[in-house]
């Protein structure tokens, strides 16, 4: 008998709680806006997001802050992961909420494959030709982030998950498209470029450029470009959120509207975005989240009453 088939069943609660303890710590610390919308969401479907947040961040950090051996520190986790997610037990913290979500969600295990197989492209591959290429690459760093969350999220009574999926792709790439754009110089410190090539050769946009940090009216206008292609993609996520249960709704509201705001913010900055990092003030986010909150408590309140044998549990 192992160490860990010794465990009582409260002794595994108690990892287990701690577990998404932890991954709530992961994304308070790294995802301030993303972190802020999830306080939006019921008690019983916040831990999970968490846990898919956390480890999505750790494989990533992985292979953006590597230690001695990024591609044998991936290869390590990734196996892990796999390996837990079938055994349904993990002593790794994030790791252990990450199995206890895909288990208790029925989450494809396909979906993490293709996404750790994105994090360890990002090992070799330093930029993509053209927004096709970007666009598979985000298939496993962004399209399967959508498609984990959406069965946490849940979908309106009568609608189902298929019918909301291309929504949520197109939701979870956008988000990815948002980064991209705010962090073109963090990106390129790393060695790799998200802003496909075709598109920087027609505005006359270099990576040398890119990386010598020099802005100008060329670097402003290839941007611009840019913003109006994330901008379709929030625009084609849109018609997802009515498909999501009621409850759920305000907080991907309140997270689009965050994520959109960089975009904003991006523009009002002109487009300087080699020289300094945009964001959303806090002020924002706070004002952004409190529009949403009454909408969120009315949702909850509303479900509650149409399900009145209903029971919620955080299932940590």
């Amino acid at each position: 008998m192992t160490a860990t088939e010794r465990l009582t069943t409260a002794q595994r609660q108690a990892r287990l709680d701690a577990a998404y303890r932890h991954c709530a710590a992961i994304a308070a610390r790294h995802g301030k806006s993303y972190h802020l919308a999830t306080r939006l969401l019921t008690p019983d479907r916040r831990p999970a997001v968490h846990a898919l947040y956390a480890a999505a961040r750790t494989a990533d950090d992985l292979v953006d802050h590597p230690g001695a051996d990024p591609a044998g520190d991936l290869a390590d986790w990734s196996r892990a992961a796999l390996a837990e997610l079938e055994a349904g037990w993990s002593d790794d913290p994030v790791r252990l909420a990450l199995v206890h979500t895909y288990r208790r969600y029925d989450i494809a295990v396909e979906h993490l494959v293709d996404f750790l197989a994105a994090m360890t492209s990002d090992l070799d591959v330093t930029g993509y030709a053209d927004m096709d290429a970007l666009d598979r690459y985000m298939w496993g760093s962004a399209s399967v982030i959508g498609l984990q969350v959406l069965p946490v999220l849940g979908t309106a009574r009568g609608v189902a998950r298929e019918e909301a999926a291309p929504h949520a792709i197109a939701l979870g790439e956008a988000f990815q498209l948002t980064n991209f754009l705010r962090d073109v110089a963090e990106d390129v410190d790393r060695g790799r470029v998200y802003l496909p090539a075709d598109l920087m050769a027609a505005h006359g946009v270099t990576r040398e450029q890119l990386e010598a940090k020099r802005y100008d009216a060329r670097f402003r206008e290839l941007m611009r470009e840019m913003v109006a292609i994330v901008r379709r993609r929030y625009d084609d996520a849109a018609p997802g959120t009515p498909l999501l249960a009621p409850e759920s709704r305000d907080c991907v509201r309140a997270a689009t509207a965050l994520y959109g705001g960089i975009l904003t913010e991006i523009e009002r900055a002109d487009y300087r975005v080699l020289d300094r990092r945009v964001s959303v003030s806090k002020p924002r986010r706070l004002a952004v989240f409190a529009c949403r909150l009454t909408a969120a408590q009315l949702a909850r309140v509303r479900v509650t009453i149409a399900k009145p044998n209903s029971r919620s549990s955080t299932g940590a």
